[in-house]
C-alpha cells in the first residue's frame, strides 16, 4: 500500500516524540503516549482501521498540547509537522493525522468538534479512556500536585456549567473537582463500540475510588452529591 518502511516511519516518530516529551511529569509523558498507542492498535484491529495512520495520530496527539506548548503550537501542530516532515511521512498522510489531532480532546468535545475518520475516533477513544480507570487517577493526581492543586479538599465544589472557555481558562480547584468537571463525563463520549466497551469498567474503577474516598474522608456531603450525580 505504501512505497517505503512503515515501521521504519512509525519508529523514527516514536523516537523524536520521545525526546520532545523527554521529563515530562504532567500525566502526558512518554508513558502516556506509549499506552495510548499499545490500546489503539488494539482497537484498530477490532475496528479494522489504518494501522499506520491510527499510530502516528497516537504518537503525535499531544505533540502540540496546549497545556504543554502552548495556543499557538496547538492551533498550528508545530511539532507535529516537523517532526512528520523530518520522518518523511506522505503530506497526504500528514493532513489525515493534523486534522485527527485538531479534533481530539476534551476541551474540543465542549466545542462540539470530534474526528471524522475511523482513526481518529479510535485515538480520541483511547486517548480518553487512558484518562479513566487506575491511571487515570494517577494521572489526575500527577498533574494537580504539578500546578500545585489538593488532591481533594471537602469545601469545594465542581464546577456544574463546565464550558471550553472555563475548561481551558483555569486548572481544576482539585483533583476530585477535575474527576467531576470532566473524568466521568468521558465515558459518554466514546465514539466506536471497542471505546464504549472499554470505558464502562474503567468508569467504574473511578467511580469506585471515589465511594472509597469519600467514606474514608468521612464526608457524607461528598458521597450524596456523588450520588445524585450519577443518577
Amino acid at each position: 500500500m505504501y512505497k517505503y518502511n512503515v515501521s521504519n516511519h512509525i519508529e523514527k516518530v516514536k523516537n523524536e516524540v520521545a525526546k520532545l516529551l523527554e521529563g515530562d511529569n504532567s500525566g502526558h509523558g512518554l508513558e502516556h503516549i506509549n499506552r495510548v498507542l499499545d490500546l489503539s492498535l488494539k482497537f484498530a484491529e477490532k475496528e479494522n482501521a489504518n494501522k499506520y495512520i491510527v499510530s502516528l495520530i497516537a504518537l503525535l496527539h499531544d505533540a502540540d498540547d496546549y497545556k504543554l506548548f502552548g495556543r499557538e503550537n496547538a492551533e498550528k501542530l508545530t511539532n507535529a509537522k516537523i517532526i512528520m516532515d523530518d520522518c518523511n511521512v506522505d503530506k497526504a498522510i500528514q493532513e489525515q493525522v493534523c486534522d485527527a489531532i485538531n479534533n481530539i480532546g476534551y476541551s474540543k468535545r465542549l466545542k462540539g468538534h470530534s474526528p471524522t475518520t475511523l482513526e481518529g475516533k479510535i485515538v480520541s477513544d483511547v486517548d480518553m479512556c487512558d484518562a479513566l480507570g487506575a491511571n487515570g487517577i494517577l494521572r489526575v493526581y500527577t498533574y494537580s500536585m504539578k500546578n500545585g492543586k489538593p488532591f481533594f479538599d471537602r469545601n469545594i465544589f465542581p464546577i456544574e456549567d463546565m464550558n471550553a472557555e472555563k475548561y481551558t481558562r483555569k486548572c481544576a480547584d482539585s483533583s476530585v473537582c477535575h474527576i467531576f468537571e470532566k473524568i466521568l463525563k468521558l465515558k459518554d463520549l466514546m465514539l466506536t463500540d471497542s471505546g464504549k466497551e472499554e470505558s464502562k469498567n474503567r468508569h467504574q474503577i473511578v467511580v469506585d475510588f471515589l465511594y472509597h474516598l469519600f467514606n474514608e474522608e468521612n464526608a457524607p456531603e461528598w458521597i450524596e452529591y456523588l450520588n445524585n450525580y450519577l443518577k
